[in-house]
């Protein structure tokens, strides 16, 4: 399963091709153009790049600007100061005014490792579906990236794209298809369906295995764009199966968890666990610390999942 291209590398190349074709896609960046994988947009298009240096807000303010001129702004930094430290001008330049602007959030949740709790976004996903008119995507690996990049672009209106920047464990074939605002079916399952999103899909594959060891027929569904949200696909799994786990890697209040749970609240009342982060804030550490230390691991996942069928029973 392991993927042999970054997600940065990925992001990059979608971005050069989608502006050969398109002469208003533009690139914005605070400083990370070596974190983002961007450098390479900078030397083909020099200029369609801005390094605003690091200042977010400016970022998002300016790119809000340009897009009032047809331009398809791409901001790029790392995921809380695309969210956290921008929030107002996001909300207001971007989300208010309905402007046609892409963000890219890089290192979310406990990917941020090293550089610890305040670059670790555990509530970056809660802060942008509080946006109207928000779309908010968080690609699984790179072969989803890379077919959904030409849907984000063409998509009319603001959109905050959560993304890992490193290799990921390689989840879908170079030949499969998305629809940006349609959930992914991996495997379906009557005892259980476990519900994700980006890194945690790979963690629920291996709890899946774990489970089908001891005899359960557990399902999975990867939910990529989490607002607005496949109702329908949430609901289908619900009535399948009786029981629901998200896992996420976010504070399980207001991301995938949360908005899981209002859905199946509102339309078909499932007993449900949230894997994730439990309230806490951030911390220096490695990932395979950080799984542990939050309780995000497959581990964790099959223990969820155990504990909802034999209630269920």
């Amino acid at each position: 399963m392991e993927e042999n291209r970054e997600m940065r590398q990925v992001y990059c190349d979608c971005l050069i091709e989608l502006a050969r074709k398109n002469k208003n896609i533009v690139i914005f960046e605070a400083d990370l153009m070596k974190s983002s994988g961007t450098a390479r947009f900078f030397k083909e298009f020099p200029d369609r790049a801005f390094d605003v240096g690091v200042a977010e807000a400016n970022m998002m303010t300016i790119a809000a600007g340009m897009s009032t001129y047809g331009k398809i702004p791409f901001c790029t930094t790392f995921a809380p100061f695309a969210t956290r430290r921008a929030y107002d001008q996001v909300f207001i330049s971007i989300g208010y005014s309905k402007r046609n602007v892409k963000i890219v959030g890089t290192d979310p949740g406990i990917s941020a490792e090293l550089n610890g709790g305040t670059h670790m976004p555990f509530e970056d996903v809660g802060i942008m579906r509080n946006i109207p008119g928000m779309v908010v995507v968080e690609p699984t690996d790179a072969n989803m990236l890379e077919k959904i990049m030409p849907q984000i672009a063409e998509h009319e209106g603001p959109v905050y794209v959560r993304m890992f920047r490193k290799k990921t464990p390689k989840i879908y074939q170079d030949t499969e298809e998305f629809d940006l605002f349609k959930a992914k079916e991996i495997k379906k399952g009557k005892d259980c369906a476990i519900i994700c999103s980006g890194i945690m899909v790979s963690k629920a594959i291996e709890a899946e295995k774990a489970l089908r060891q001891k005899g359960y027929d557990v399902g999975i569904l990867n939910i990529a764009t989490i607002k607005p949200i496949d109702k329908e696909a949430i609901i289908e799994c619900a009535k399948y199966t009786n029981a629901i786990v998200t896992a996420e890697n976010h504070n399980i209040i207001n991301g995938l968890g949360s908005a899981v749970a209002e859905v199946l609240c509102e339309n078909y009342p499932t007993p449900m666990i949230r894997i994730g982060v439990k309230d806490e804030f951030g911390e220096v550490g490695k990932m395979d610390y950080l799984e542990q230390r939050y309780q995000m691991s497959a581990s964790h996942i099959e223990e969820a999942v155990e504990e909802l069928i034999k209630a269920k029973k």
